[in-house]
């Protein structure tokens, strides 16, 4: 069910329901219609190869004795732990499922690492035990540089202890052809799951991506799929626009966004709160092009009406089982003239209420199918493809440059530092650097704090951080978030790198220019080498860093570059304090 407040049941959602009843929009979707975002043979071509995750629930449904046998098989072997070696659609579904679901009795507890911090890798081999751990390495393309990377210090990390045996720790999920569907065969890997290669990697949740995980955390896979079935139903071809969940919440987000309202923040119980990563990537990756696109705010905690400007959309995932909005946040909100879309959801309660699990799977699986019709919808609305990532193969590519040149030279290339206090530098393109002059003398973290001065009203902030996710530092960035809202009454985003890249990282590039972008970089430890390159992790992400950079420069992207040094949490502290003293230019 869906209830969209007075304020957000605007005229233009209801013409928009009406117009797409009149274009036959449902049904056509369904017959997965290749003409419904553009004319052009191009994008035509795109959707035709991305529409499979319509099918892919009953396709996964037939595979599920097969998914089941495996994870006994692994787990009978004496296998406790899995690794899932991905990043971007292939990393987020696994996370969720993992966060929310839990691990079942006998089943493998499960650790996904997308993250090329050598602080991260360190961590992920000191944790875990060679001769009980699985290692899933799971790419669509089957080339993802950060997933070979993982792939390549793994493999020679469990040779080192398990000899002839270690293809025999390692499976692959990927499409048909890859050269990870070859690296499988030719290191041994008990088994590769070959996935449909008509889906696209944001909506392959419900796809082997997601199941193979899933089932080795003993998730009940028949309850996830029912509850994909069923959102199937009520959402199906001859269900009415404005009667039909899925596609009544895209053309909200779509003409909300239309009509200035672009920055969807959501609000989500406890329970379901991991789910937000999964719909900002969806969100954010298919909508943020060609000058357009909806911001996914999540984590955000709510506040009371006064800190948001007018161009928010809330949109809340309620339990009907336990008491609605107990704080009376959201009430605040509608009765200010926010505009308010509840989404009724029975399973989504709080991590302690007693909530069946087989029920949270159901509403794991039908989230996953609504917000993937909506998004679809919702690209419809804003007239782009939902199914491209024009900008994310741009990032990966000045990556690649910034490797080469170091390969080449032994050194980055880096631009002026405006300021500097020890080993925190504060950088920022030409055309940035004048107008920050005044806070120069103040130190890096003035200049840093002054550059959010230059966002107006409508545009957002986004915190760009390339250093390890711990919670000491985590609990900072969004202490930072909080001073920034509060503040200026912007939205704020927060993005691991390189994670981010394969997320929002479209809706940088290619989305509406209303960002001040914030990276945050820092000196995290000794490197860890990656077998058979000249570079190890710390090289590749700092190369991940500056190609972000140097692309949200060329775009002409309002981008300050904060290097924390070795200290990151007092670091974090002084820029939080630097907010409430703000050098104005």
């Amino acid at each position: 069910m869906i209830e969209l407040s007075p304020a957000s049941r605007t005229p233009a959602i209801d013409a928009r329901c009406r117009h797409l009843d009149q274009a036959g929009f449902v049904a056509r979707l369904w017959q997965r219609d290749d003409s419904l975002w553009s004319a052009d043979p191009a994008h035509r071509a795109v959707a035709a190869n991305r529409l499979g995750w319509l099918a892919v629930e009953a396709e996964t449904r037939a595979a599920v004795m097969r998914l089941r046998g495996f994870a006994a098989e692994v787990a009978s072997e004496g296998f406790t732990h899995a690794v899932l070696l991905g990043m971007g659609g292939s990393s987020l579904a696994p996370e969720v499922l993992r966060s929310v679901l839990g691990v079942a009795p006998h089943a493998l507890d499960l650790t996904v690492l997308d993250d090329t911090s050598p602080a991260a890798v360190r961590d992920v081999a000191g944790s875990h035990d060679p001769h009980r751990t699985l290692f899933v390495v799971s790419s669509k393309s089957g080339g993802t540089l950060e997933v070979t990377s993982f792939e390549k210090y793994f493999f020679e990390w469990a040779r080192a202890a398990r000899g002839e045996s270690t293809g025999r720790a390692f499976v692959a999920i990927t499409d048909p052809g890859t050269a990870l569907e070859q690296l499988a065969q030719s290191r041994g890997y008990r088994e590769t799951f070959l996935n449909p290669p008509d889906i696209g990697g944001r909506y392959s949740a419900l796809s082997l991506f997601g199941a193979v995980p899933a089932a080795l955390i003993g998730a009940d896979l028949t309850a996830l799929l029912d509850g994909a079935r069923a959102e199937a139903a009520a959402s199906g071809p001859a269900v009415r626009a404005e009667e039909n969940p899925a596609v009544l919440l895209g053309a909200a987000l779509g003409e909300s966004a239309l009509a200035g309202r672009n920055k969807l923040t959501l609000v989500l119980p406890e329970a379901l709160a991991p789910l937000g990563a999964w719909i900002e990537q969806l969100i954010a990756e298919s909508t943020g092009k060609d000058g357009r696109g909806i911001v996914p705010v999540i984590g955000e905690p709510l506040a009371g009406p006064e800190v948001y400007g007018r161009d928010r959309l809330f949109v809340a995932i309620e339990s009907q089982a336990l008491e609605r909005d107990p704080a009376g946040k959201l009430a605040a909100l509608d009765q200010s003239g926010q505009p308010l879309l509840r989404l009724a959801r029975a399973a989504a309660g709080s991590r302690t209420a007693a909530v069946d699990p087989a029920a949270l799977a159901a509403t794991l699986g039908a989230e996953f199918l609504r917000w993937e019709i909506a998004t679809a919808t919702a690209g419809a609305v804003l007239a782009v493809d939902p199914f491209d990532e024009p900008n994310v193969a741009e990032a990966k590519q000045a990556t690649q440059a910034v490797l080469q040149r170091w390969l080449e030279s032994g050194r980055f290339d880096s631009p002026p530092v405006l300021a500097r206090t020890g080993d925190v530098q504060v950088f920022a393109p030409a055309a940035l650097s004048a107008r920050l002059r005044p806070a120069f003398g103040a130190g890096p973290f003035a200049v840093a704090a002054a550059a959010l001065g230059l966002a107006h009203a409508g545009d957002y902030v986004a915190l760009l951080a390339y250093q390890h996710r711990t919670s000491e530092h985590h609990e900072r960035l969004e202490r930072l978030r909080v001073a920034i809202r509060d503040s200026t009454r912007l939205a704020t985003t927060l993005g691991y790198g390189p994670r981010f890249q394969h997320s929002t990282g479209q809706l940088h590039k290619g989305g509406p220019d209303t960002a001040m972008f914030l990276q945050l970089t820092a000196d995290e430890g000794d490197d860890v080498p990656i077998p058979g390159e000249r570079y190890g992790f710390a090289t590749l992400r700092q190369a991940q860093a500056a190609g972000d950079y140097q692309v949200l420069e060329r775009r002409g992207r309002r981008v300050v570059r904060l290097h924390l040094g070795a200290g990151i949490g007092a670091a974090l502290d002084e820029l939080i304090a630097a907010l409430d003293s703000r050098v104005k230019v």
